[in-house]
């Protein structure tokens, strides 16, 4: 399967007894909603609730850090998703958050795995149903298992500043990449790690909300200055936005592009981690 899939593609698979939708909306504050409330109002039928929110580790002080193995084995079976399901992600959210999802369930071992391109609009667009409520789910298997080679933490990304080994990609907004534009989060500086490239992931996508094809990738990543054919570390926020370069390296050929979970919210955090302003 694919990494991202068309309205039309589910459409045709919707209620093969493999086929998992899930909704992986996420909302900041400032967004103003609530993605399970609006989730229970409608949704693709058959759909489950993905809370990005709370599939985290609780632990941390940083927002959206990956949850232990054991946790998200035991989220993914409440959810009614098991080993040898066909899982198709997809989102209302300003942040194309189901990118996010995605790259989590790889890193935990489920890789038939695709992102509905152009989310629950292009699903409306192509004249899908919808049902509303919360969803009956039985329970499925699914492996405790992780793979964090595509994971980056504080030390590997302070190790990278060294060794120039993977170049960095700020999917944030050009004025928070500069330092132009406040941080959302108290004690967190402006700017950027030294050496990283700004690639908006606003800049990823059409103005429907779907994926630029390959040519528009590409010229997005050239117009960054990377090259995502080689070594990757995508970094945003908080983990979110990152997944969406992530995404779209993987779509261009990108072998296991990788992600800095702590993102922003760690880095700007710290008091040791030097910060770069301006373009």
């Amino acid at each position: 399967m694919d990494a991202i899939v068309s309205a039309q593609w589910l459409k045709d698979e919707l209620g093969k007894s493999d086929i998992r939708v899930v909704d992986a909306t996420l909302f900041l504050a400032d967004h103003g909603r609530n993605a399970r409330a609006e989730f229970e109002a409608a949704h693709i039928p058959g759909a489950v609730f993905f809370d990005l929110d709370e599939v985290v580790d609780t632990s941390s002080a940083l927002p959206h850090m990956l949850p232990t193995p054991e946790k998200f084995a035991s989220r993914a079976q409440a959810m009614g998703l098991g080993d040898g399901s066909r899982i198709i992600v997809y989102d209302n959210s300003p942040l194309k958050s189901a990118a996010r999802a995605w790259w989590m369930f790889h890193v935990f071992g489920a890789h038939n795995v695709a992102v509905l391109d152009g989310g629950l609009d292009a699903w409306k667009a192509a004249g899908g149903g919808l049902e509303s409520g919360k969803p009956l789910v039985r329970h499925r298997h699914f492996t405790v298992w992780a793979d964090r080679s595509g994971v980056r933490d504080l030390a590997a990304m302070k190790d990278n500043l060294k060794s120039g080994a993977e170049q960095i990609v700020d999917a944030r907004s050009a004025g928070r990449f500069t330092g132009v534009e406040a941080e959302p989060r108290e004690g967190v500086r402006g700017g950027h790690m030294p050496g990283a490239k700004s690639l908006p992931s606003s800049t990823l996508f059409n103005a429907d909300g779907s994926y630029k094809d390959v040519d528009g990738l590409k010229a997005a990543f050239a117009d960054a200055g990377v090259d995502p054919l080689k070594p990757i570390v995508a970094t945003c926020g908080s983990g979110i936005t990152a997944a969406n370069v992530v995404l779209a390296a993987t779509l261009l050929g990108a072998k296991n592009p990788a992600l800095y979970d702590g993102s922003w919210a760690e880095w700007g955090g710290q008091a040791d981690t030097p910060v770069v302003t301006g373009g």
